[in-house]
């Protein structure tokens, strides 16, 4: 047997030694861990006269005690019906098992030709309700406005605020369906039962908000400074163009700043240098669309429906980015 506890939340564990060196989930802290292996004890030994070395009686009469110690206390455990593997050991068994099988799981293939089926990601129950309360809420707080006349400012403030948890909540589900898609999801998943807390919506926010600033910065504050539209403009739009997309996709998938690291970026866009232009192109047409879409449309119920077709293009986006990762993660090297 293989005693060890976990290096995070130092539950105990006890494991058969043929499970040395594989890895499980924790029951109680739910992270990764992995088996010790065993290391085998070289026994204390002395040289002698002849020059050959012999084991020191001493330390032969202290193995043989124990020897002797563990079957005594064998044949007691199994004179009174006890399990060799205790309840948690056995429990720790099934997760490895079940890790183990999610592992080896295949992932889901597509029933159709890839760049149709793309634009099919969001279509899931989970995904259509999830989009549908984003949607429906601030329009719900915009018509109890207008119908309350002068008391709607008792609608207004607090409903202010619930619109920009909606808009983090839509940002961190974004993300989630990057990850997602770099595990080999075909479909948007269910998040609603894991649905984080304020402050990780924040930090979400501020990571994506950081990484925009770095590349799409320097364009806009070019614009503004010089109102001109010019060559250096332009480069600094293709600088943006080229670079956001995998910077995004590292500090979704890194969920952290580190992703930013520029050889990590360079070196990552060489090694899938031909595939990436592809995703950037991809990506540029569809950023048109959701232009084209965010022009100021004519009634509220054109706007409700121009609302809907943004977040569902953005999601389709964030499939690619994440399919992107799936499909080429060995020549990333990222180890994420």
């Amino acid at each position: 047997m293989i005693k060890f506890s976990c290096e995070n939340c130092g539950q105990k564990f006890s494991v058969p030694e043929s499970r040395a060196g594989k890895k499980g989930r924790c029951p109680k802290c739910k992270n990764i861990i992995v088996v010790p292996e065993i290391q085998a004890a070289s026994p204390l030994t002395e040289q002698s006269d002849s020059g050959v070395p012999e084991v020191s009686s001493k330390s032969s009469a202290d193995n043989l005690t124990l020897l002797n110690a563990i079957e005594k206390d064998k044949i007691q455990g199994e004179s009174i019906g006890l399990s060799s593997v205790p309840d948690q050991a056995t429990k720790y068994e099934q997760e490895i098992e079940e890790e183990q099988s999610d592992d080896t799981e295949s992932p889901a293939e597509r029933k159709l030709p890839w760049v149709i089926d793309m634009f099919l990601y969001p279509i899931s129950i989970p995904c259509l309700i999830t989009l549908g309360i984003i949607i429906l809420i601030p329009l719900l707080i915009n018509i109890a406005v207008g119908l309350l006349g002068p008391f709607g400012l008792f609608v207004l403030v607090p409903g202010f605020f619930i619109n920009i948890v909606i808009s983090l909540y839509f940002l961190w589900y974004v993300a989630e369906c990057v990850r997602d898609s770099a595990d080999g999801g075909i479909r948007a998943p269910e998040t609603m039962a894991n649905a984080p807390g304020l402050s990780e919506l924040l930090w979400q926010w501020f990571r994506l908000l950081v990484c925009l600033l770095i590349f799409a910065g320097p364009m806009g504050y070019y614009f503004v400074r010089t109102q001109r539209i010019d060559a250096i403009f332009w480069s600094l739009l293709a600088y943006a163009v080229f670079f956001l997309p995998m910077g995004l996709l590292a500090v979704t998938l890194f969920d952290s700043l580190r992703g930013l690291n520029p050889f990590l970026l360079i070196g990552s866009i060489f090694n899938s240098f031909f595939a990436y232009c592809g995703l950037v192109l991809i990506l540029g047409a569809v950023a048109l669309s959701i232009i084209v879409l965010r022009r100021k449309p004519s009634g509220k119920w054109a706007a409700f429906v121009s609302s809907y077709l943004v977040m569902y293009i953005l999601l389709v986006v964030a499939h690619l980015l994440g399919r992107f990762y799936w499909r080429y993660q060995e020549k990333l090297n990222w180890e994420v």
